[in-house]
C-alpha cells in the first residue's frame, strides 16, 4: 500500500549519534519525530529544532527505556502528543565497554543486566505498548538497530552480545507475529561507526583517540557515519521497504 504522509516515528536513544541522524533522516523523508533521550536534554531539543526547521514536527521525552514503568510512559507521552505512533526504532544502547568487557567467567549478572534490560526489556515493553495500535495503521514498522557483535560473538564482548542477540531474537519472533497485521519488523546491524559510543570501544579496544586515523584501513577509506545507518533505516520504514520483513541488514562495509 501507498504510505499516506506524514507518519510518526519513536525513536529511542534519538539525541545524538546514530539516533539524532535517524531521526533527521526521517524528518527529511517527511515523517514527524518523537525523540527520546535518557540523559542529555540539550542535545534532545537540538536535534527536536533541526527536524522542526525541515518542516516536520518534533517532541521530546526523557525516558530510561531499560526502566519497565519509564519505557510504559514513553510509549503512552508518545501516543498522548502525536495520536499514533506507526514507526518504532528501538535504538538506545549501551556500549560494550560500559562493563569493562569482561570474560564470560569473569562477568556478574549485574553486568549482563545493565546490557540486557537497555538493549531487550527496553524494546520488548515499547513493542508490548506501541505495536497493538500500529495494527489499525495499515501499516507499521519496527526496526531494532543491534550490531554485528550479534553475529561475530567476538571474546570479551560476551554481556553485549547475549543483549544484542536477545534483541534479534525477538525481532524476528515479532515479525512473524505481527506480518498478518501488516507491521514491518526489520533489524540493522552496524559496524563500527563514527559516535562517541564507536570512539570509546576504540579507545578501550586499541588505544585510538581519533577516528580518522582508522579511515585509511575501513572499507571505502572512511569509518562509517551515522547517516549510513540512518539511510538504511529510512529504506527499510519507507516506500522502498514495503516488501521486507524479518530481515538483517549489515551495515559495514563488507567486512566480515
Amino acid at each position: 500500500m501507498t504510505i499516506t504522509e506524514p507518519r510518526v516515528a519513536l525513536v529511542t536513544g534519538g539525541s545524538r549519534g546514530i539516533g539524532a541522524a535517524i531521526c533527521l533522516e526521517l524528518a527529511r523523508r517527511g515523517n514527524d519525530i518523537a525523540i527520546n533521550y535518557h540523559s542529555n536534554a540539550e542535545a534532545a531539543e537540538a536535534v527536536a529544532t533541526q527536524v522542526r526547521a525541515l518542516g516536520r514536527r518534533a517532541e521530546v521525552f526523557g525516558a530510561d527505556v531499560g526502566v519497565e514503568a519509564e519505557a510504559e510512559r514513553l510509549a503512552e507521552q508518545a501516543l498522548k502528543a502525536f495520536g499514533k505512533v506507526d514507526i518504532l526504532v528501538n535504538n538506545a544502547g549501551i556500549g560494550s565497554a560500559a562493563v569493562g568487557r569482561p570474560l564470560v567467567v569473569d562477568t556478574t549478572i549485574e553486568k549482563i543486566h545493565w546490557h540486557v534490560r537497555t538493549h531487550v526489556y527496553g524494546p520488548l515493553v515499547l513493542c508490548r505498548s506501541l505495536v497493538p495500535q500500529m495494527r489499525s495503521l495499515g501499516r507499521g514498522d519496527v526496526i531494532m538497530v543491534s550490531s554485528i557483535a550479534g553475529q561475530s560473538l567476538g571474546p570479551n564482548m560476551g554481556t553485549y552480545n547475549v543483549a544484542k542477540s536477545g534483541m534479534e531474537a525477538l525481532a524476528m519472533t515479532l515479525a512473524k507475529e505481527e506480518r498478518q497485521h501488516g507491521i514491518r519488523v526489520n533489524i540493522v546491524a552496524p559496524g563500527l561507526v563514527d559516535t562517541d559510543m564507536g570512539l570509546s570501544l576504540m579507545k578501550f579496544t586499541q588505544g585510538v583517540e581519533d577516528m580518522r586515523t582508522l579511515d585509511a584501513r575501513m572499507p571505502f577509506g572512511y569509518v562509517c557515519t551515522p547517516g549510513d545507518i540512518a539511510n538504511a533505516v529510512a529504506f527499510l520504514v519507507g516506500e522502498e521497504g514495503r516488501y521486507i520483513t524479518g530481515q538483517r541488514l549489515i551495515v559495514n562495509g563488507g567486512t566480515f
